[in-house]
Order: C-alpha cells, then sequence, then structure tokens
C-alpha cells in the first residue's frame, strides 16, 4: 500500500518538477546527532550523586531511566531501530564508561573505548560535550571565566581533554565529530562588571584551542545562551560573544533553539552564520516561554529550521543535533518523536520546488510563491514518508514497540 501511495505521490510532485528519488537519496545521507542525555535525565555515570546544576532542570518521574551504561546504548538501540538511516550519538563527558575513578579534567580517550567500540559495531559516528556543570567546581557557577585561577585552570583542561577524546572519535570512526563548548557562567543579578568574565573566558577558549589537534577529525562549536536559572540577569557566553570569537578564530557556532529571547528564532539565523563561519551545529529544541528542552515537535520553527538547510545547500556544513530531556514521558519515545520529526521537516523541504519558487521571489511574484507554498502543505509528503520508512526496513506503527519494550524492559528496572 505504502508503495502504491508513493508512486502516486512522486506523480503529483513530479508536476512541480521534484525529483522525489533523488529527495530520498540527499535525506537517506543525513545523521541525526542525538543526545545521549535523554536516556537518563542528564545524569550521567561519573558523578552520579552530585546534583544537576548550572540551570538545567529535567522534570517529571518517568520510570525505566537507565542507570548503567549498558542500559543507556540497550534503549538507544531500541530507538534507533525505529528511526531511519545511520545517525551519530552525542555524548557528555559524565558518560565515561570506566571503573576507573577519574575526576573531569582527567579524561582521557581509554575512558570511552567501550562508546567507541559500540560505534563501531553499530555503524555509528560520535560527537562529544565537556560537561562544565554538575561539579564542585561549579557550584560558584563560574567555569572558564571564574575569578578563581585554579577553578578556571580545572575546567581548561577538562575542556582540553574533551577535544582529545573528540578527535580520537573522529579518527577512530571516519567520521568528524563535533566537540561542543557550553558553559553555564553568569548572574542572577545585574553585575558591575561585564567585561572581566568575558575577558577570562576568551582566554580560556585561546587555551582550549592553543594544542595541534587534526581538524578533520574534530570541530571546535562554541554555544551561547541568553539566560539560565540562576543567570538570568547576565550570561558570560553570550550569542554576540560566541558569534565573534567564533568568526576570528575559526570555530564553528552552535545555535540551540532554545537558547534565545522566546521572540527569536534560529532559522533566521542559520544563513547569516554560515556566511562567515565554515560549518555550523544546530541543537535542536523546543522551548516553552524559556529554555526547557521539550521533545521536538513538527512545527513551524521546525520546519523553517529545515527550510533554510535545504533551500540553501546547507545540509553539509551543517551538524544537526537535538538537546532536549524530558521525564515526563517514555524516554526512548522522545528520541524517536524528536528524530524523526527533524528528518520529516528536511523531507518536506526537499520535496519543495525550490528554483521555482526562488525564481518567482526575484521575479517579484509573490502570489505564484505565496500560493505554491500553501498548496505544498496539503501534497502528499507523508506517503512520502513512509515508503522512505518502509524501504529503511523501519515501521511507520512504532509506538506498540516502545510500549512492549518498556513492559519487557524499562518497569523491571
Amino acid at each position: 500500500m505504502s508503495e502504491q501511495a508513493y508512486k502516486l505521490a512522486k506523480e503529483k510532485y513530479g508536476k512541480l518538477g521534484v525529483d522525489v528519488d533523488s529527495a530520498l537519496e540527499k535525506l537517506a545521507k543525513v545523521k541525526i546527532s542525538i543526545h545521549c542525555w535523554q536516556g537518563d535525565d542528564v545524569r550521567g555515570f561519573l558523578n552520579k550523586d552530585q546534583d544537576l546544576t548550572g540551570g538545567i532542570q529535567v522534570t517529571g518521574g518517568y520510570p525505566g531511566a537507565a542507570t548503567t551504561p549498558d542500559q543507556l546504548r540497550a534503549d538507544m538501540e531500541k530507538a534507533l531501530s525505529l528511526i531511519p538511516g545511520k545517525h551519530k550519538i552525542s555524548l557528555h563527558a559524565i558518560y565515561a564508561d570506566t571503573d576507573e575513578k577519574v575526576d573531569f579534567d582527567e579524561l582521557e580517550p581509554k575512558h570511552f573505548e567501550k562508546w567507541v567500540a559500540w560505534a563501531k559495531e553499530q555503524g555509528l559516528g560520535l560527537d562529544f560535550n565537556p560537561t562544565c556543570f554538575s561539579h564542585p567546581n561549579s557550584a560558584s557557577g563560574f567555569t572558564l571565566s571564574s575569578a578563581d585561577e585554579n577553578v578556571r585552570k580545572f575546567w581548561v583542561k577538562h575542556c582540553i581533554a574533551a577535544r582529545k577524546i573528540g578527535e580520537y572519535f573522529g579518527r577512530e570512526l571516519g567520521q568528524k565529530c563535533a566537540t561542543n563548548y557550553w558553559i553555564p557562567d553568569g548572574y542572577k543579578d545585574v553585575p558591575v562588571d561585564r567585561l572581566a568574565p568575558r575577558q577570562r573566558l576568551e582566554k580560556s577558549l585561546d587555551e582550549i584551542f592553543a594544542g595541534d589537534i587534526d581538524e578533520k577529525n574534530n570541530l571546535n562549536a562554541v554555544e551561547s545562551k541568553l539566560f539560565g536559572i540562576g543567570s538570568e540577569s547576565y550570561v558570560v557566553g553570550s550569542n554576540e560573544f560566541y558569534f565573534a570569537y567564533a568568526v576570528k578564530n575559526k570555530k564553528a557556532v552552535t545555535l540551540d533553539s532554545g537558547h534565545f529571547h522566546p521572540t527569536e528564532v534560529i532559522s533566521n539565523k542559520i544563513s547569516s552564520a554560515l556566511m562567515f563561519t565554515d560549518e555550523l551545529l544546530l541543537h535542536v529544541s523546543r522551548p516553552v516561554r524559556w529554555d526547557s528542552d521539550h521533545v521536538v515537535a513538527f512545527d513551524d520553527e521546525l520546519q523553517e529550521i529545515a527550510n533554510e538547510l535545504v533551500r540553501h545547500n546547507f545540509i553539509e556544513r551543517t551538524h544537526i543535533g537535538l538537546d532536549f530531556f524530558d521525564a515526563s514521558i517514555n524516554r526512548i519515545a522522545a528520541w524517536v518523536i524528536g528524530v524523526r520529526n527533524m528528518q520529516k521537516a528536511l523531507l518536506k523541504s526537499m520535496l519543495e520546488p525550490t528554483e521555482m519558487l526562488k525564481k518567482a521571489e526575484v521575479d517579484g511574484d509573490y502570489t505564484t510563491r505565496l500560493a505554491t507554498l500553501e498548496e505544498l502543505k496539503s501534497y502528499p509528503w507523508s506517503a512520502v514518508w513512509d515508503y522512505f520508512c518502509e524501504k529503511n526496513g523501519v515501521t511507520v506503527d512504532w509506538l506498540p514497540i516502545v510500549k512492549q519494550y518498556e513492559q519487557d524492559v524499562l518497569l523491571k528496572r
């Protein structure tokens, strides 16, 4: 049935000059970086007893959170079996899989060897993030911008270690690792001195990126934020700071859809960022009034993000990652919903007659532009999606499988 519906959809899109087969080939090549921390509520395995800090909140008490690396990997395997294509997994430093007692600044590639072996077995890539929170040395609210030189140096050392681990991932797996640097540093109330912390952050970043690392295997990306819990009035790593730093120092910018004012959207920033940087990292999330990291929904902003990437051929220069953590629903379902929604948005964009629409726009034919875009909303893209899933050996009706896994595995933990 899905193949018959696909043929009818293909015929309809073909009348607009859209090559549907080519769109599916392109979609199959897009790797989404799936964040491991959805599976255990950002607890990790290095510092389990440390309270979650850094303005991060995970709400809900749904049963079945992973408590060991093996459980987390098993849960991700189940999610991946319900997602078309081959993708990447994004790890935070706290997810080191080791029996060794090791602090954040002492981490080495050997502490992630089991993850690399698993990724090879599964045909996955790995991305990485230093964990600049949930540690005694982040208790003041400052890490790389700390006025305490011992604290600052600790986090610099941690981030240097993370950079080396990212390079190791890229080399071992043959896929460039995106290593993303985010810090929670800031003040709850209005500071007297906004400059000094940013000067210290710049110094720290310069020290982190000073060593030789094979850039073919590791991409360094810096992530801004507007505010966080406990840093409502001032965040050191603002968008202006990191954008300028990235352009000056040839680093990538990370745009997180929850890290801006509620009236701002990252879809409107993508083209500007890629005019002045070689590569871009996205953290696609869904903020609800604040950076609340809800599961990615198939909403207007997600579609606009996908449109920007597809219409301007930015996909090859963009690392698409997800970043949400919802403990109010089944955690595996959250992964599946979020990744498949990202893929659906990309597919809808790929089924658009972009060149025809651009020509109408340049010619001032805004009637054709609007009429075509509106008609496309009711085109049979879902038939193409169903066929894509079938072609990749993935069921469209995935929820019963997750519910059964919940009964068989999650509820028994």
